[in-house]
Order: structure tokens, then sequence, then C-alpha cells
């Protein structure tokens, strides 16, 4: 199991638009990063029990602040725009 990390581009440097898709892709990797969390905490054994609480645990105050985030700088998603 091996995890990537990628460099990400600083929000500063971002338009608006982009710093506000840039902040939605984010909470929607986190998602699916705590779904799969959810999910393999449910068959874990042993010590993968702890691995994946506080993987749980740290994946939803990533998503917390992401939200609070996107709520502070106003963030409004198109759903209508979206789905085309």
């Amino acid at each position: 199991m091996y995890e990537s990390y990628i460099k990400e581009v600083p929000i500063m440097d971002l338009k608006k638009e982009e710093c506000d898709k840039s902040l939605i892709q984010s909470i929607l990797e986190s998602q699916k990063k705590l779904d799969l969390a959810h999910k393999n905490f449910e068959y874990a054994k042993g010590d993968l029990v702890d691995y994946y609480a506080y993987q749980i645990k740290s994946e939803q105050a990533k998503i917390d602040y992401l939200l609070k985030q996107a709520k502070n700088k106003k963030v409004v998603i198109n759903a209508i725009n979206s789905k085309k």
C-alpha cells in the first residue's frame, strides 16, 4: 500500500475560479479517501484498526477544514452546469 504525493500549486498563485475549483476537487478527493478508510476499517485486524481509525480522523479533520475554507470564501457550486 503506497500513497503518492503530488506537489500542489499554491492557492495564492491561482485565479479565483481556479482556486474554487481546486478547493472543490480537494474536498471530493478527501471524501473518497475517507470512504475508502471507512471500508478498510471494517475489515481491518490487529494494528491496522488503529491505523485506519487515525486515517479516518485525519481525513475528517481535513474535510472539515476545507469545507470551512469554502464557506469563508463563499464558494458556490453550479450544479446545473457541472452535469454537462
